[in-house]
């Protein structure tokens, strides 16, 4: 029986481990973790503009003799800048608007005569950084136009009323439009889709220019007298731009062999776009920067101070390195530029501590004066007698 046993349970067991199969159990991945929230994006602010502070300054004797008919158009142009300039908050941190009150006072009484003597024994003469100067030159053009839309002709828009400055997604803040669905801060329309007609539908022309390409340099003079068929006419000045960067159509030109060196001047630009209309019209739209206009009464163009510009006597400056109102030496390579101006306006091409852009007026002398202006030297900018100490001695 014993045997019989020890059999029956060798048997037993050998059924059971055949029984006995192992039973995949499916894996359950464990329940997700809920998101981590992300801290926003901490804002970098872009960093200060450099300033004539920044690049240093140091006073220098004034020349010896002045040119007595420079003189006179600087003292007219500065006359007409002393009601803003005391008043200005000067961006180059060289001089305070109370700084100014005594010299424009001075200034209302200066004898005719006495223009240079007044410049000479009144100011601070400084140089900026290493004062070496580069000039181009401005005017202010006349260019037919309608005041109805016509075939071919290009309008000349004032602001749109969706341009407004805004706090982009970076935390940058500058010229954009906002989006009607996201409420968020973008760039605004380029060149080539305003030129597509992005506005065609929200902002009613000032007037249409006759001539595309015209009016393309009248953004880059930055005024302009329109003409209509009927002999009357408007003028129109600077109100605001696009906030896209100004890309200068004369150097890409050079810079692809287009143009010899040298030869990038305006006439040279405008005659070699007429002779390739397609290619021009595509190279013109790689600057994207677009000038809205506004309507200006007076008896000529707005600088950026609001106050009429001298013909002969008006310098576009970069406003952080020359205070908007004060007079400018030039001395350079050619003689049409020399002697005393008074830094009146800015440009988007004018950046930089000794960069200047020379008004000239209107007319054909002018446009040809002006287009064709390229000089360079030496600048220095004029402060009030003791601004230039102080701000050497300040840290």
């Amino acid at each position: 029986m014993s045997a019989i046993r020890r059999a029956l349970t060798l048997a037993s067991i050998a059924l059971l481990a055949a029984c006995a199969k192992t039973v995949q159990v499916p894996a359950v991945p464990p329940p997700p973790l809920p998101p981590v929230a992300q801290p926003p994006p901490v804002p970098v602010p872009p960093p200060p503009p450099p300033t004539a502070r920044a690049a240093g300054i140091r006073i220098v004797s004034p020349p010896a003799t002045l040119d007595e008919a420079a003189a006179e158009r600087a003292l007219a142009a500065f006359r007409i800048s002393c009601p803003v300039l005391v008043n200005r908050t000067d961006a180059s941190q060289l001089s305070a608007g109370s700084d100014w009150v005594q010299v424009c006072s001075d200034a209302a009484m200066v004898p005719p005569g006495g223009a240079g003597a007044f410049f000479q024994g009144n100011f601070d003469w400084t140089q900026v950084a290493d004062g070496k100067a580069f000039a181009t030159g401005y005017y202010e053009p006349t260019i037919q136009g309608s005041r109805v839309p016509m075939p071919g002709y290009a309008p000349i828009y004032g602001v749109p009323a969706d341009l407004v400055r805004c706090t982009r997604p970076d935390g940058t803040t500058g010229r954009g439009r906002v989006d009607a669905t996201t409420g968020t801060c973008g760039p605004y329309y380029s060149r080539a889709e305003v030129e597509d007609g992005a506005l065609a539908s929200s902002t009613i022309p000032i007037a249409w220019a006759a001539d595309p390409l015209e009016l393309f340099f009248v953004e880059i003079q930055g005024s302009a007298r329109v003409m209509f068929p009927d002999g009357t006419s408007i003028r129109i000045g600077y109100a605001d731009q696009n906030g896209l960067p100004y890309t200068p159509i004369g150097k890409l030109l050079r810079d692809r062999g287009l143009l010899p060196p040298g030869g990038a001047n305006m006439q040279a630009i405008k005659a070699w776009i007429r002779a390739n209309p397609d290619q021009g019209r595509e190279l013109m739209r790689e600057n994207q920067s677009y000038i809205f206009f506004k309507a200006l009464d007076g008896p000529g163009p707005l600088g950026s101070m609001g106050v009429a510009v001298t013909p002969h006597g008006t310098v576009a400056a970069d406003a952080h390195f020359v205070p908007m109102g004060a007079p400018v030496f030039l001395a350079m390579d050619r003689p049409e530029p020399n002697g005393l101006w008074v830094a009146q306006d800015v440009g988007g091409a004018i950046k930089g501590s000794n960069r200047f852009d020379t008004f000239w007026g209107g007319g054909p002398e002018a446009e040809a004066l002006a287009g064709g202006m390229s000089a360079s030297g030496q600048a220095l900018v004029l402060l009030p007698r003791g601004v230039a100490a102080r701000a050497l001695a300040q840290p």
